[in-house]
């Protein structure tokens, strides 16, 4: 029943991308009926999840108003070797100001998380402990005021090698890290790329093994749709039906794979210069995001690399007006 709801789902979003080449604003979908982003059990938001990323600054948690529109920021990055960029200027931040811009956030119905590891560091190819390292990183998120951690793990070395070292480095990771951030009281995300959901191009499983035996600790994936390809997932059929390089990894193929569909967060660039490649405007990305909520009422958002191009402005244009 599942994949013939999913075949339904797609040839109707398939019919609908085609219709949106032209580039006009959708009409906006119905507001969701799940409760608010900032309801949910503890410290973490209900569907939709609006994630930006912050690894420029200057300022480690944006004034509430430069990020308006986005539920959940995450500060960059939080390395074996301790905090860097975003994360080391918030941890160096005095305490009562820590708490002043969190209570502000709050008030706002911003989430805050650090996230971890990011392109620079290899942490299974260079032989880091994951339990070791996952109590370090959980320890940091409580003494730091802030609601969770995303792992931006992009060990490419690791996970190409096909042999399951980095599928179980992150279970143990994830695991050691749920073990001393409860669910339901602090956010854990990750943010895989999205080829690696191919069942084709990772014979090890990479993140579908990630998911069937850790994937009920996780709360989303912010998935990385851009950096692979000039063309690849950069129009409405690529992203959302059928990826041309990687077989198995748009939106739809992923849910078919198993993952659940409200996890699959759609991640994009703020602007050109912030990826390689994989840009789509925020207008042709917003018309994306509202078919594929109008297909099946599939509503679990919408992820940017990187503030400050990634900021109110740019989700305000994403969202439509079905979220003001």
């Amino acid at each position: 029943m599942f994949g013939r709801t999913i075949l339904a789902t797609t040839i109707f979003a398939a019919l609908a991308c085609m219709h949106s080449v032209i580039g006009a604003p959708l009409p906006d979908a119905p507001p969701p009926a799940a409760p608010p982003a900032t309801s949910g059990a503890g410290g973490v938001p209900q569907p939709p999840h609006f994630v930006v990323y912050n690894d420029r600054g200057p300022d480690p948690a944006p004034d509430p108003s430069a990020v308006a529109g986005f539920n959940v920021v995450a500060m960059s990055f939080m390395l074996s070797t301790g905090p860097a960029d975003m994360a080391l200027t918030w941890q160096q931040l005095p305490a009562a100001q820590r708490q002043t811009i969190k209570a502000s956030y709050e008030k706002a119905g911003i989430k805050l998380v650090v996230s971890a590891f990011g392109s620079t560091e290899l942490p299974t190819t260079s032989g880091k402990d994951p339990k070791a390292l996952a109590s370090t990183m959980a320890q940091w998120v409580k003494d730091n005021d802030v609601d969770g951690i995303d792992v931006d793990y992009e060990d490419l070395q690791a996970m190409s090698a096909n042999d399951g070292k980095a599928e179980q480095w992150l279970v143990d990771f994830t695991t050691a890290l749920r073990a001393e951030l409860p669910q339901g009281q602090y956010i854990l995300t990750h943010a895989p790329l999205a080829p690696w959901f191919s069942k084709t191009t990772y014979k090890s499983g990479a993140y579908l093994t990630v998911d069937k035996q850790v994937g009920s600790m996780i709360d989303w994936y912010n998935v990385q749709f851009y950096n692979q390809g000039a063309t690849e997932y950069t129009d409405c059929n690529g992203l959302l039906n059928q990826s041309k390089a990687f077989p198995g990894t748009s939106v739809f193929e992923i849910g078919a794979a198993g993952i659940p569909l409200n996890k699959i967060v759609i991640g994009k660039p703020g602007a050109t210069s912030d990826a390689s490649n994989g840009y789509i405007d925020p207008l042709h990305l917003r018309n994306a995001w509202q078919r594929l909520r109008a297909s099946n009422g599939v509503n679990a958002g919408v992820m940017s690399w990187q503030y400050p191009n990634a900021n109110a402005q740019w989700i305000s244009t994403v969202k439509g007006s079905a979220f003001k």
